[in-house]
This record gives structure tokens, C-alpha cells and sequence, in this order.
């Protein structure tokens, strides 16, 4: 069982990698990045709660109403456990 959810994971990364290299040309902005990561990962707003700010903030960042400033672009980096630079 444990093997699986290694496999599982592992796809996940993979995928993610894959179709973030596809979208390389492809102008999307910081919001429509963190949603996609998100939806992939299966992470809800309320789970960023305490990771980059109060439920406000993240409502205003997940929506775009507000840049990523560059400790939640860590903190997100850190979370997602991908470069931070995705999201500057």
C-alpha cells in the first residue's frame, strides 16, 4: 500500500512537470498557475489557511486580487514542494 501512494505521488509530480512545460509559451498568469497546482493536488483554500495568510488573503490570491509576494511564493514553493519561482 505504501508503494502505491509513492507511485500516486510520483504521477502527480510528473504530470504537474509535464503539463507545466507544455504551458511554458503559453501566458498564464500567477492565479491561474496556483488554481491549476491546486486542482492537481487536490488542496483546498481553507488548507492554505496559516500558509500564506488568513482565509481573506487566500480568497484574494487564489482569485487574483492580490500578487504573491515573495515569503507566500516560498511558502507556497515549500508546500507544493516545487520551485517558488513559479508563482513570482
Amino acid at each position: 500500500m505504501v508503494q502505491q501512494t509513492k507511485c500516486s505521488k510520483s504521477l502527480l509530480n510528473n504530470d504537474f512537470e509535464h503539463r507545466m512545460k507544455q504551458c511554458e509559451h503559453t501566458r498564464y498568469g500567477k492565479p491561474e498557475i496556483l488554481q491549476h497546482i491546486m486542482q492537481s493536488s487536490g488542496t483546498r483554500q481553507a488548507d492554505l489557511v496559516g500558509i500564506i495568510g488568513s482565509s481573506a488573503v487566500v480568497s484574494e490570491v487564489v482569485n487574483g486580487k492580490r500578487a504573491i509576494s515573495k515569503a507566500q511564493a516560498k511558502a507556497l514553493g515549500d508546500y507544493f514542494k516545487i520551485s517558488p519561482s513559479l508563482f513570482i
